[in-house]
């Protein structure tokens, strides 16, 4: 195995995501022209930016099974095809029922795009280097709107919102041309059991079992947190620069950059430390598990602290930070998820995850939309908003702490294999 082709199938998993996300981000750069163009309130804006993540849960779960029957790559490739299809009507309507539905549609086809990005890339890694890959390939998440918002600022200011999403398009077409001639999955050894860790994990558990262990609770919790923060990022984060804060629309663009600046560092630096702990021995409840957790709570402080300060650069410091830490924290909850979840179902336990993570992408913007909307002046209702999402963050990073036992859950999956006849430890070990 190349190291050459290891970080290449790697950082096209990164640039798919950097795709992903700036789709994603540009109907929040679009927000205030869009909402000019169409005429419509807050909560219609809302509305607009919850409807992307409606489908999103069964397209993650209905997705994600089919790499039972197909592979991820070939997956990855239609899903990036059906993305670009939805953008073609934005750059032409102005109707605001053809954006809702063409948010639905990439809604659907986005859910399980982590999800699928992680198994192709951690098929390449030894469970020790997850997290460093992990946080490589998610940093496509904060780089895809850190390159996307001066560009589709300018383009949106200079012609129309439409152009904005007409911009996108060729972006996907050339990297779709790249992952048809590079893109597959790691070596088959690799794939079956590519660490130790993995093979002290049965071959097979049923569902049922794997998706009520404590340790995907947690992850699954933890993550719903952090993907509240996502999407109040690209729907509200613009809008808040402006009209909470009263910052210019070109100064907006400029300063909705830093948090995305400092979530690409979180995410490379945080797991070449998680990596590094791992080397030194440190088990994977705290090299990963813990490491997370603290990330996200860390966060979620931020993000109270900010309502509380006046504007200035302090503010600016924990906007970044709270809308930063938490992508370093998703990273190494997959890791975490790879430690616990035999290799085979790995995408199928990722897609469900995810499902239920955004759900924090169905109500978070939605919510906020109604605060906003119902506060008597924005910047109150910004502040409201931002303080109550932080203090739930802080409470739900200390349950996920108890949840979040992966070797003691590795443990109970071998005894559940041992008596329902599944193969057990070895069983995918390389020939």
């Amino acid at each position: 195995m190349k190291l050459r082709s290891v970080w290449t199938v790697v950082i096209l998993c990164m640039l798919f995501m950097v795709i992903n996300f700036a789709d994603k981000s540009v109907m929040g750069f679009a927000g205030a022209a869009i909402r000019q163009d169409l005429g419509i309130s807050a909560e219609q804006f809302g509305l607009l930016q919850s409807a992307f993540f409606w489908l999103f849960a069964a397209g993650a779960i209905s997705i994600s099974a089919l790499t039972h029957k197909f592979s991820p790559v070939n997956i990855i490739m239609v899903l990036v095809v059906v993305w670009t299809a939805t953008l073609i009507p934005l750059t032409l309507t102005g109707s605001f029922a053809v954006v809702l539905l063409c948010r639905i549609i990439l809604g659907f086809a986005e859910g399980p795009s982590i999800g699928l990005a992680m198994a192709v890339a951690h098929s390449w890694v030894p469970a020790r280097k997850r997290a460093l890959v992990s946080g490589v390939v998610n940093a496509g998440s904060s780089l895809g709107p850190l390159i996307a918002a001066p560009i589709l600022t300018w383009v949106i200011a200079a012609h129309s919102w439409h152009a904005g999403f007409f911009a996108l398009i060729p972006v996907a077409l050339a990297w779709l041309v790249a992952w048809f001639f590079l893109g597959r999955m790691g070596p088959e050894t690799v794939t079956k059991a590519n660490s130790a860790v993995d093979r002290d994990l049965p071959e097979r558990v049923p569902y049922r079992t794997l998706l009520i262990q404590p340790t995907v609770i947690g992850i699954a919790l933890l993550t719903l947190l952090g993907y509240c923060c996502v999407a109040l990022k690209i729907s509200w984060l613009p809008l808040f620069l402006t009209e909470g804060l009263g910052y210019s629309t070109t100064q907006s663009g400029l300063l909705v950059t830093l948090p995305y600046i400092v979530s690409i560092g979180a995410n490379i630096l945080f797991g070449w430390m998680s990596s590094r702990l791992s080397v030194r021995g440190i088990r994977g409840r705290y090299a990963r598990g813990f490491f997370a957790v603290g990330l996200m709570f860390a966060n979620g402080i931020s993000m109270i602290l900010f309502t509380v300060l006046g504007a200035g650069v302090m503010q600016m410091a924990f906007v970044a930070l709270a809308f930063a830490l938490y992508s370093g924290a998703m990273s190494l909850s997959f890791a975490v998820l790879a430690d616990v979840v035999p290799p085979a179902q790995r995408s199928t336990v990722y897609g469900c995850v995810i499902a239920f993570y955004s759900l924090g992408g169905v109500f978070a913007p939605l919510l906020m939309g109604w605060v906003v909307g119902a506060a008597s002046t924005a910047a109150d209702g910004y502040s409201s908003g931002f303080m109550w999402t932080g203090t739930v963050m802080a409470i739900g990073c200390l349950v996920s702490l108890v949840l979040i036992r992966p070797e003691a859950d590795v443990r109970r999956l071998v005894r559940v294999a041992a008596t329902t006849g599944a193969p057990g430890p070895g069983a995918n070990r390389p020939r």
